[in-house]
C-alpha cells in the first residue's frame, strides 16, 4: 500500500518510525514512496539482521544491542537514538497477530491447549496494539498506519479495536476500518490485510487507496500471477536455498494438477495462470511449509516466496 502524505513538505526528509518492522516489508514500501524509516523496532535476532543489512541508514532497536520488546520502549528513548526532537511523520506497524489470526486458530478446536486464537485473553502472546497506541500517543506522528490480519477488525465483532483505539480518537480521524486484497494493487499473491489509516493533519481525512487490479475488467490492469513474478528468475539468485524432499514425495508432487493440492503435505501446487495463495509464515522452530512450484515438483524457496511477496532480488534475508 503507498501512502500519499498530502499537506507534507515535499522539499525535507519525511520520517517515518516503525514498529513490529519483521525484516521491513512495510519500511521498502514506504522508501519506494519517498518516506524514510529513520527507527526501527524488532524483537527477533533474524530479522534485526536483515533489517541493518537493508536499511543500513536506520537505527534498528534490536537484538544483541537492544531487546527490541515494544513493551519496553518509550518514545523518549526513540527520538533520543535518532537525536531528532521534531514531529516525526509516520508511525507505521501490525501488533503480532497470533491471538487474533483465524488462520492461527484452524488447527486445533477451542477446548485444545494449543488453541491460540483468544484475543487480548492470550497473555501467552501478548497483546501488543495498547503499546502500538501509547506510543502514537507518546511520538504524536502526523499519520499512523496500523496494518494486521483480519482478525483483528472482526474481533468481537470491532469492538476490541474501537476501544483500544479510544484514547487517541480525539485527536486523529482515522480512516474506515476495512480489510484489503493486495492482489487488487499488483501483488501476485491474494492476501488479505486490515489497513487503518489516522492523520491529525488538519482539514485531511484519511482514506484507503483504491484497487487498481482486477481479475477481469476493463477498468482495471489485469492480476499479476505466479508466472509473471516468476519472470527472469535465476537459479543463482541468494535465498534460493530448495528444501531436500524424499523420492516418494517428489513423485506425489509430480503428479498434481495446477492448484490441485497434496493432501499429505497439506500443501497446494499453485497454477502459474493466477496469483499465489497466501504465502504464510513458519514459525521459529520449523513448519509452515510453502507452496509447490507450477512447473518442478518441489516447495518454493525463500527467495520464489520473496518474488511472491514482491520484494526485489537485491534485497537479502538473513538468518
Amino acid at each position: 500500500v503507498i501512502i500519499t502524505l498530502e499537506g507534507l513538505m515535499m522539499s525535507r526528509i519525511i520520517r517515518n518510525i516503525s514498529l513490529f518492522a519483521g525484516c521491513g516489508g512495510i519500511d521498502l514500501g514506504f522508501k519506494w514512496a519517498g518516506i524514510n524509516t529513520v527507527a526501527a523496532v524488532e524483537i527477533k535476532e533474524y530479522a534485526c539482521a536483515t533489517l541493518r543489512r537493508n536499511f543500513p541508514e536506520t537505527y534498528v532497536f534490536g537484538p544483541p544491542y537492544h531487546t527490541g520488546d515494544v513493551r519496553n520502549i518509550t518514545g523518549d528513548e526513540i527520538r533520543q537514538a535518532i537525536q531528532f526532537n521534531g514531529e516525526i511523520d509516520v508511525l507505521s506497524g501490525g501488533p503480532p497477530c497470533q491471538p487474533f489470526s483465524v488462520a492461527s486458530g484452524q488447527r486445533w478446536g477451542k477446548d485444545d491447549p494449543r488453541y491460540r486464537r483468544k484475543g487480548n485473553e492470550n497473555k501467552e502472546i501478548g497483546d501488543l496494539l495498547p503499546d502500538y497506541v501509547r506510543l502514537i500517543q507518546e511520538l504524536k506522528p502526523k499519520v499512523f498506519l496500523l496494518e494486521n490480519v483480519e482478525g483483528l477488525l472482526t474481533w468481537n465483532e470491532g469492538e476490541y479495536l474501537m476501544t483500544s483505539l479510544q484514547p487517541i480518537l480525539n485527536e486523529y480521524k482515522i480512516s474506515k476500518p476495512q480489510v484489503i486484497n493486495a492482489v487488487n494493487y499488483g501483488v501476485p499473491q491474494y492476501r488479505e490485510r486490515f489497513i487503518l489509516i489516522g492523520t491529525r493533519i488538519p482539514g485531511k481525512i484519511p482514506s484507503i487507496p483504491e484497487q487498481t487490479h482486477a481479475e477481469a475488467d476493463l477498468l482495471y490492469e489485469p492480476y499479476t500471477t505466479v508466472e509473471n513474478a516468476f519472470e527472469s528468475f535465476s537459479e543463482d539468485l541468494p535465498n534460493h536455498e530448495l528444501r531436500e524432499h524424499k523420492p516418494e514425495t517428489i513423485e506425489r508432487y509430480r503428479r498434481l494438477a495446477f492448484g490441485q493440492r497434496d493432501k499429505l503435505g497439506r500443501v497446494d501446487r499453485l497454477n502459474p495462470f493466477l496469483p499465489s495463495k497466501t504465502v504464510i509464515s513458519g514459525g521459529d522452530r520449523g513448519g509452515g511449509r510453502s507452496h509447490l512450484h507450477p512447473y518442478l515438483p518441489r516447495t518454493l524457496s525463500p527467495r520464489e516466496c520473496a518474488r511472491l511477496q514482491t520484494f526485489p532480488d537485491d534485497f537479502i534475508f538473513e538468518g
